[in-house]
């Protein structure tokens, strides 16, 4: 598992998150451990290393 911390998209706390690099694209959804509201998690692994994260408010 990778640990990422990241700012929340809705209430700008800093939180973190496990990924799984075993899968090398992922879209998800989970809730911000502050805030509680929704955020979708794109991470993008490559070779084991995260390349690229996206965290983003869902359509209100």
């Amino acid at each position: 598992m990778y640990e990422h911390f990241f700012q929340c998209p809705y209430c700008w706390e800093e939180i973190s998150m496990l990924l799984d690099p075993s899968v090398s694209k992922q879209t998800y959804v989970e809730d911000c451990e502050v805030c509680c509201n929704p955020i979708a998690v794109t991470p993008v692994f490559g070779n084991g290393e995260l390349m690229s994260f996206e965290a983003s408010e869902i359509g209100q």
